[in-house]
């Protein structure tokens, strides 16, 4: 008999069997566009050479990357879905950087481009970006597309301490998140916070407290979960090859993921449950494996522990 896991049902409120269900079982994949824009952390509005933990780089797949122009990004994104993974509709993705840091005008300008491409077979707009970065006018203009499109705004809360983002040179601090979010409790968008778990200075009863402050927020639908990775071109990866520090092994993550999920909103879906740069500038941890190994074992000791997202609340 096959078990669960073998039939693609998860302990956990998974992206991927949410798409199916909502888009009735068509193929649904992000289109990753590069919108030129930088940081308030990189370019002195609020500080220079971005977090600690940063590479823009390693956050985006190295085939996303220096495309001419964002036309071009969003054409050949979609043949890359189609011919690798049999796409059917698509969501664009303003990933890299700061997606919402610029005047709304000039927003506007570029959302519109990106959605006027195979606008038929888009289905979503997704933005990923800074709470510091957020207003009422920048609010207004993503709930402007959500008469046609799906739209998801896609926030760094990486840690829920101050002192962690002081550490890490964020930039902003958790009482910025926390306004944003209020900005948005009523909105018509779908909100996305991430989270970073294995600063080493967070001990694990610390990072177990990031779940209450999901759960406290009922305007968050989606959730990104990453284990801390370092990388190179980082401040943090500087500090790394000079001193090592602890950083989880692939057990140590998914036993800690299935300590953490039992506490979080059974309602929230997760997006992700890892992070991974590419190889050529991963430093730490190297687990060895390919992304999809890596969610294998993750998947089966979450299955294997009978551990279900939300049964400790």
């Amino acid at each position: 008999m096959e078990s669960l896991l073998q039939q693609g049902i998860k302990g956990y409120n998974n992206y991927g069997a949410w798409l199916r269900e909502k888009y009735k079982g068509e193929r649904v994949f992000k289109v990753i566009v590069d919108g030129g824009f930088t940081c308030p952390n990189r370019d002195g509005s609020k500080g220079y050479g971005g977090c600690t933990y940063c590479n823009v780089d390693s956050f985006t797949p190295s085939v996303s990357r220096n495309e001419p122009n964002l036309r071009e990004q969003v054409i050949q994104g979609m043949e890359r879905a189609v011919k690798g993974n049999k796409a059917d509709k698509f969501i664009i993705y303003f990933q890299p950087n700061t997606n919402t840091y610029a005047p709304a005008h000039y927003l506007k300008m570029l959302y519109d481009e990106a959605l006027s491409i195979n606008t038929e077979n888009i289905v979503g707009l997704s933005v990923g970006t800074r709470p510091d970065c957020i207003d009422a006018e920048k609010i207004a203009l993503l709930e402007s597309y959500t008469d046609r499109f799906d739209v998801d705004l896609e926030m760094g809360m990486e840690s829920i301490y101050n002192e962690t983002l002081g550490q890490i040179n964020r930039g902003c601090t958790h009482d910025d998140l926390v306004n944003t979010l209020g900005l948005l409790k009523n909105s018509k968008l779908d909100v996305c916070v991430h989270t970073i778990f294995g600063f080493p200075w967070e001990t694990k009863e610390m990072m177990l407290q990031y779940a209450a402050e999901i759960n406290r927020f009922p305007q968050i639908k989606f959730v990104k979960f990453h284990h801390l990775h370092i990388v190179e071109g980082s401040v943090m990866g500087v500090k790394y090859k000079r001193e090592p520090f602890k950083l989880f092994t692939l057990p140590e993550y998914a036993n800690f993921l299935c300590e953490f999920l039992p506490l979080v909103r059974p309602d929230v879906v997760i997006q992700r449950l890892f992070g991974l740069s590419d190889m050529d500038l991963l430093i730490a941890p190297n687990w060895g494996l390919k992304k999809s190994e890596i969610q294998h074992f993750i998947d089966k000791t979450i299955a294997d522990r009978g551990v279900i997202q939300g049964s400790a609340l």
